[in-house]
This record gives C-alpha cells, structure tokens and sequence, in this order.
C-alpha cells in the first residue's frame, strides 16, 4: 500500500474499532452522566494519553516484549485486571449520591482529575492495548517508511477519531443530564458501571491470552 491508500484503510478499520462498545466507552459515558461534560473530556483525555503511550512504545520496538514475553504479558494484565477490579467494587460498594450545587461544582473539579488518571490507568495497565499497537499499527505501514514516524502518525489518527467519538457521547448525554443527575439513577449509574469495571477486570484476568 501507499502512503494515502495506508491511512484511508487504517482510519476506516480504526473508526470501527474506536466505536465498539467497550470499556472506553462506559468511563466516558459515566463520567458525563454523573459528573458532566468537564469530567468526561478529562476521561477521554486520559484514555487517550494512555492509547498514545502505547504507541509511543511500539514505535520505540518495545511493544514487541508483550508480544513475545508471557511472563511481562502476565504480569501487566494481573495488574490490569486487580485495578480494573478494585475501581469497580469501590463503585458498586459507596455508589453516590447527588449533591446540592457548591458541592457537585467542587466534586467535578475533584473528579475530572480522578477520571483523568483513571482514563489512562485503565489503557497504560492493559497488555491487550499494548499487544494491539504492536501487531496491528505495522499492518498499515508502508513499505520502507519509517516505522516510528508511521507508528505515531496513525496513533494520532486514532487519537482524533476517539476524541470525536468521545464528543459524540458527551453530546448525547446533555439533554437527559437533569434527569440523569438524580441521587437514585445516580445511584444505580455507579453500580452498574462498577459492574462493567468488574466484568472487564475478570475477563482481563481470566482470558487466556490470544
């Protein structure tokens, strides 16, 4: 492939890939509906920071220890899987409550910074992330192009297709936000986002590597 046939193929594959339904989707989605349109773009800013991380580390040709490594493949996803874990059952155990004005406003500020860190924690500890850079960016590459330059090109094309995606969602979420904002669905949204953490945790943890 050349060099424009590379990109067009590689942004169509990876819009699909960036609008299946999955973990990314339900941290900004959540973010959005309890904390608001602040918290879910610094959500999508740290899964994305965290997608572009593993990038950077394919392009540097480390992304090829995961690939060939079981024991740091291994450790990574049993690190993924205990924190993915623990973030849901804190969810699922003290779900929350909504709050009076001055105390949403000073809890968004609090958790744009949480999801911040919490975006990029769910994709920098997921070898399953790293392993996907690593096989599937070289797919796109052009023969003889460089490698790295490639590689951080088309994970920036992926980055701009998921901060679209991201703003799609917080979109949608804004005229049922009233709604969506009271104590009980509050409630009952952190508990089944919590089970969502759960599910992938233990999927990460119990799926044998492929």
């Amino acid at each position: 492939m050349d060099g424009a046939t590379s990109i067009i193929a590689f942004t169509a594959a990876a819009a699909v890939l960036t609008v299946t339904p999955g973990l990314d989707t339900a941290i900004v989605l959540r973010a959005s509906i309890v904390e608001g349109a602040r918290a879910a773009g610094a959500a999508g800013l740290g899964i994305l920071a965290g997608c572009f991380a593993w990038a950077c580390v394919a392009a540097a040709g480390l992304g090829a220890l995961l690939v060939a490594s079981e024991t740091a493949y291994a450790v990574f996803r049993w690190i993924g899987a205990a924190y993915l874990i623990w973030i849901g059952l804190k969810l699922v155990i003290r779900p929350r409550d909504a709050f009076s004005a001055t105390a949403l406003t000073e809890a968004r500020s609090i958790d744009g910074r949480r999801w911040l860190s919490r975006g990029f924690l769910t994709n920098i500890l997921n070898p399953k992330v790293g392993v996907f850079y690593a096989t599937f960016l070289p797919l796109f590459i052009p023969a003889g192009a460089s490698v790295a330059l490639w590689s951080l090109l088309l994970a920036a094309i992926h980055a701009i297709l998921g901060a679209l995606w991201f703003g799609l969602l917080v979109i949608s979420t804004r005229p049922i936000g009233h709604l969506l904002a009271r104590s009980v669905v509050v409630r009952w949204l952190d508990r089944v986002t919590g089970g969502v953490f759960i599910a992938f945790g233990l999927r990460l943890a119990l799926e044998s590597r492929r």
